[in-house]
């Protein structure tokens, strides 16, 4: 009998399968569906970083600016060199109208990654 996740009788390759789903949901226009898939799997994963970026991510295309804000805080906390994770906290602050919060994530991204659209964002190729 597989392992299973608690009481909900989820196993290890739901998961996978649910964070698959989301990223589909997500590529779909479909980002409040990928939150609800993602919920499950981060209950059961806390820790994995990648769930988070995806359901950051999520939540940041729902419009939904401050749990977009907190799950990406918390995948900088885990991962302080991620590039993508400080450009999108940036422009989840850009679209709060936060614009020194935004200029330093922005910054801090094309730092990390010199990435075409991280340098004009930061405005370091101007």
């Amino acid at each position: 009998m597989p392992e299973t996740s608690g009481s909900t009788g989820r196993t290890p390759e739901t998961h996978v399968i649910d964070f698959r789903a989301a990223e589909q949901l997500l590529n779909a226009r479909d980002p409040r569906g990928a939150v609800k898939l993602l919920d499950s799997v981060i209950a059961a994963h806390p820790e994995n970083t990648a769930a988070r970026l995806l359901r950051a991510r999520a939540f940041f295309a729902a419009a939904q600016l401050r749990p977009a804000e907190l799950e990406f805080t918390i995948v900088l906390e885990r991962e302080p060199d991620n590039a993508f994770a400080h450009f999108a906290l940036a422009r989840t602050y850009q679209r709060r109208g936060e614009a020194e919060q935004a200029k330093r994530h922005f910054r801090l991204a094309a730092a990390l990654d010199p990435n075409p659209e991280y340098l004009r964002a930061a405005r370091f190729d101007s």
